[in-house]
């Protein structure tokens, strides 16, 4: 895994590894192996991971079909910083 340092920007690097780590589940898996789990209970879990994901995609493809209405999405406020970039006054 590679991140770019821009312009000695480290903060920005280190938010952008975080992000990348966080997608490819390491903080997940670290959390899981501080304390030994048991087989059964690693199998209910995973199942119950499985179950979860086949919902998930069921879902979205009833979403998709138009069986299901889709979620109203909130509008997100105009935050500071998108406000910053786009040349507007405040």
């Amino acid at each position: 895994m590679r991140v770019l340092v821009r312009d000695n920007n480290v903060e920005q690097a280190i938010r952008v590894l975080k992000k990348k780590l966080q997608r490819e589940g390491v903080f997940r898996e670290m959390k899981a192996r501080r304390a030994y789990e048991k087989p059964s209970e690693r199998r209910g879990r995973e199942k119950a991971e499985a179950v979860r994901r086949t919902r998930k995609a069921a879902r979205k493809l009833a979403i998709r079909e138009g069986l299901i209405a889709a979620p109203i999405k909130k509008p997100r406020p105009a935050s500071p910083r998108s406000a910053a970039g786009t040349g507007q006054a405040s």
